[in-house]
């Protein structure tokens, strides 16, 4: 079909579910409308702006919400040619790890233990690397996440989110950047009912800045360290599974990587 052919015909309006974030509401109306055979298997959605148009709503939440659709398989993004459906049979999906993840079927510390794991390791190899280029953007998204104020959730939110999905793109692993995408947006949920206070996110920036200045350094055993300090500080805050062992790292430095210790079980 027409990709700025949106049925006119069609609903558009999102669910009045004011508790519930926004590119959630947008992922359940374009759901609806690929199961409701407006899109099907094939067709080419329309451009972002004719999208959010009709759903009237702000780019930033439509394209979180195709990122979610596309981490379970449901859309993909063709270079130069925008937004397709890739599959219409949404009953399989949650089938797959990308549907158990963006649908939230992990505890908040089975993510933020694998991110651990992850990030930390895309970050020993930024270190080798990173081109300039990449180096002079993750200082520019460190000094935008000093700048915001806590007052400004979403801000705070955005750049650190950024920030980090920066370092991990910078490890030129294109099987780890996927791997991160796909904890995405259930970090995202994770964060957004913690209010960070003024101290921690001061200590936030200047982790973010230590972990740049270690990359300037092609330090891969500094910025890991440094990395897993810094995620420990999430860990301990958002992880709440009391199924889990507690579990905490050791950093020091003299150690090849940062090493998971057990300590007592969570009450």
């Amino acid at each position: 079909m027409p990709a700025d052919d949106v049925h006119l015909g069609e609903s558009w309006s999102l669910s009045p579910d004011s508790r519930r974030p926004l590119p959630e509401l947008i992922e359940q109306k374009l759901r609806e409308l690929i199961i409701g055979k407006t899109f099907k298997e094939g067709d080419r959605l329309p451009t972002e702006p004719v999208l959010a148009d009709k759903l009237d709503v702000a780019r930033s939440s439509l394209r979180t919400a195709l990122q979610r659709l596309q981490l379970q398989g449901i859309v993909e993004v063709r270079r130069g040619l925008g937004w397709y459906v890739r599959r219409s049979d949404l009953a399989a999906v949650d089938e797959h790890l990308e549907g158990k993840l963006a649908a939230r079927q992990f505890s908040p510390t089975d993510l933020l233990e694998t991110r651990i794991s992850l990030e930390t390791t895309a970050a020993a190899l930024a270190a080798i690397r990173a081109g300039d280029g990449e180096l002079d953007e993750l200082a520019k998204l460190s000094r935008r996440y000093q700048r915001a104020t806590v007052e400004d959730t979403q801000e705070v939110l955005d750049s650190d989110e950024e920030f980090h999905l920066a370092l991990v793109r910078a490890s030129h692993n294109e099987l780890l950047v996927q791997m991160y995408q796909a904890l995405v947006p259930g970090l995202r949920d994770c964060k957004r009912h913690a209010q960070p206070s003024r101290e921690v996110h001061n200590r936030s920036a200047n982790d973010h800045e230590q972990v740049v200045w270690f990359l300037r350094r092609r330090d891969p055993d500094g910025v890991k360290s440094t990395l897993a300090t810094h995620l420990l500080g999430l860990y301990n805050d958002l992880a709440t599974d009391v199924s889990h062992d507690r579990a905490t790292l050791n950093t020091f430095v003299g150690h090849d990587e940062p090493m998971w210790q057990q300590t007592e079980r969570r009450r």
